[in-house]
């Protein structure tokens, strides 16, 4: 057994696990894709409503960040599929994948920061401007138990042995 194997578990070229790697990446960055573009599409409607002229300073402020943060996700997110469209057949794909790689991870940080910043948001304006702090930080360490701390204990339990 090769290292490579040992370390993969797999008997596998390095081209099989690039093309392995880029099919699973791909099904994961197809469901955080479509959650960021629904997400992004409302927050897009929100400042035709006619509720959008009685917001506050900060209530708008807090949506044009918002905004932004959704159109970096989106980006970061759409990302892996033009890379993959442009590079496709240039035998790079191993270093494709880890570019997508980077790119879903950063898409992934920032659909967190647009979801926490939209929950501000909303928070504010249903509570009429009451603190939210404590609601939106516990919804916030529930996203990074489940996006970070979760898959990081299970890679640390079952790959340290």
């Amino acid at each position: 057994m090769t290292d490579q194997e040992r370390r993969t578990g797999r008997d596998e070229t390095e081209e099989e696990r690039a093309d392995r790697m880029w099919s699973e990446l791909i099904q994961e960055v197809r469901v955080a894709q479509t959650g960021v573009q629904i997400l992004f599409g409302f927050l897009l409607t929100v400042v035709f409503q006619q509720k959008y002229a009685e917001l506050s300073g900060t209530d708008k402020t807090i949506y044009i960040v918002t905004v932004i943060l959704g159109a970096a996700a989106t980006g970061a997110l759409i990302g892996p599929v033009s890379l993959h469209r442009l590079v496709s057949g240039r035998r790079v794909k191993p270093q494709a994948v880890r570019t997508a790689s980077r790119l879903t991870s950063a898409g992934l940080f920032l659909l967190l920061a647009t979801m926490t910043a939209s929950l501000v948001l909303i928070l504010r304006v249903a509570t009429g401007g009451s603190p939210v702090t404590w609601a939106v930080a516990a919804v916030v360490v529930w996203y990074l138990v489940c996006w970070y701390g979760l898959p990081l204990w299970s890679r640390h339990r079952h790959t340290t042995r």
